[in-house]
């Protein structure tokens, strides 16, 4: 592969993005007996990283459309190595806390580089490629987050116990950071564009005002506050979208950019990834409350058992490229139907014991491998180079809300169901609503098929109709 060495080094970027995004959960018991955390810091700790990492995620696409997506890249590395070495270094929960929100902040800087100079700088038949490593390795993220963060602090590496965690971060940062500044290409983008900061506080406290009461509400007994919290969204998204309409007819560039809303084949990505990440990340939090609450697992045996799904997802991410090369976009309808049947065995069978459980895994591991990449790619196949950076951060948005959203509801209704001890009852009313949500994405699928079939079917009528064929 020509730019083999380009894609690991932005590969390693996300990868670290997506374990430190999951890796928490295994090490909160571990800050909270050491650090004395209370619930609320505590749940700061975990999802103060997903506030900042999603709400800044469209900015920080805009900023690499604006300074080039090379420049923006490397100083997000830097910036998250060092909010790295600041969690690792921690000496109490605020600090701790504060730390978590920066490292989140140089997240959304550096991950929408990544997809937005694959889909720049990298030709159709690379980029294809690179996109199922995209995928692949966004699967081993997560799931190393739980199995590596587990056998991290099992080991308790060097004495360090959950700083590890962090601190693992600052060797593979110090060698990014040269590395990207030296090999990454050079992507000519819209440079003289003033970046909206308008525009951008908008959306940052609109999506704050939606995520810190999805994240926090749950715990909290969703207080009055979180929902005047999530009212108030409405309004300043509503504003913010004027706003955005405003600049976009006295042709300045606005954060959104509102020439991608007339792109279906991206509309149409966005909307089924959105389904896609509810039911994945609600999928994957409350199968973890199923094995450590319901079966009595610890944290890294929980871990361990999601192992093959995330093997089998990488597999069939880095298989689903050519087969869909080959066959078209229904094997991405195959791989949800695998995918579906996966959590319809869940539903079914998930009061079986863990064999039925590791069964269910395969089928969505193997299913969603097909999925998810190829979702990615088809959203940001008609993205102008140019736009990349902002098609990435709202693609990129797009997925941590849906995560956020799915978790924070499919998991109330599983702890409702879960009352009193059941969790099988709770895992098979959540797996219900994922499997709804996989039909979805399957349905959206099929139509954006019958869409390209129909405009290939015309494109070719009319070179049949022209003089000069």
């Amino acid at each position: 592969m020509k730019y083999g060495g380009t894609l690991a080094i932005l590969l390693s970027a996300w990868f670290m993005a997506q374990f430190d995004f999951f890796v928490v959960n295994v090490a909160a018991p571990s800050i909270e007996r050491d650090l004395h955390t209370g619930p609320a810091a505590l749940e700061l700790i975990v999802a103060g990283y997903a506030f900042t990492y999603a709400a800044g995620m469209i900015t920080g696409g805009r900023l690499g459309d604006r300074f080039g997506y090379k420049r923006m890249f490397v100083w997000g590395v830097a910036a998250f190595t060092l909010a790295s070495l600041l969690c690792g270094i921690a000496a109490n929960p605020a600090q701790l806390v504060a730390a978590r929100l920066l490292q989140g902040l140089a997240g959304a800087v550096m991950v929408p580089q990544v997809l937005a100079t694959i889909s720049a700088a990298f030709p159709p038949d690379e980029r294809a490629r690179a996109v199922g490593w995209y995928g692949a390795v966004g699967g081993l993220g997560s799931i190393a987050g739980q199995v590596l963060g587990g056998l991290l602090l099992t080991a308790d590496v060097l004495g360090l116990g959950w700083r590890v965690i962090f601190l693992i971060n600052l060797p593979i940062g110090l060698v990014l950071v040269p590395l990207a500044a030296w090999l990454l290409p050079h992507v000519e983008t819209a440079r003289r564009a003033r970046l909206d900061l308008l525009g951008a506080a908008g959306l940052a406290t609109g999506l704050a005002l939606v995520l810190v009461p999805l994240g926090l509400g749950n715990s909290l007994g969703w207080p009055v506050w979180s929902w005047i919290s999530m009212a108030a969204s409405v309004p300043v998204f509503a504003l913010t979208w004027r706003w955005q309409q405003v600049l976009g007819r006295q042709g300045k560039q606005p954060i959104l950019n509102l020439a991608l809303l007339k792109v279906h084949s991206y509309l149409a990505g966005v909307g089924a990834i959105v389904a896609f990440m509810a039911y994945f990340a609600s999928f994957m939090f409350t199968l973890t409350l199923l094995l450590q609450g319901g079966l009595g697992l610890t944290a890294f045996q929980a871990g361990l058992a999601f192992a093959p799904m995330g093997v089998l997802f990488t597999v069939t991410s880095l298989l689903g490229t050519r087969l869909v090369r080959r066959y078209g976009l229904v094997v991405v309808m195959v791989g949800g139907t695998i995918t579906a049947l996966g959590l319809g065995l869940m539903v079914i069978a998930a009061g079986q014991g863990l064999p039925y459980i590791l069964a269910a895994l395969v089928l969505v591991g193997t299913g969603n491998g097909l999925v998810l990449p190829q979702l990615i790619g088809a959203a940001l196949v008609e993205v102008e180079p140019h736009q990349a950076g902002t098609g990435s951060g709202i693609l990129s948005t797009a997925q941590q809300f849906a995560g956020a959203g799915g978790v924070a509801v499919i998991g109330a209704v599983f702890f409702a169901a879960a009352e009193g001890g059941h969790h099988v009852q709770g895992m098979r009313w959540a797996a219900a609503i994922d499997l709804a949500l996989a039909l979805v994405v399957i349905a959206t699928v099929a139509y954006n098929r019958r869409r390209a079939r129909r405009r290939a079917w015309a494109e070719r009528s009319r070179t049949v109709a022209s003089p000069g064929s």
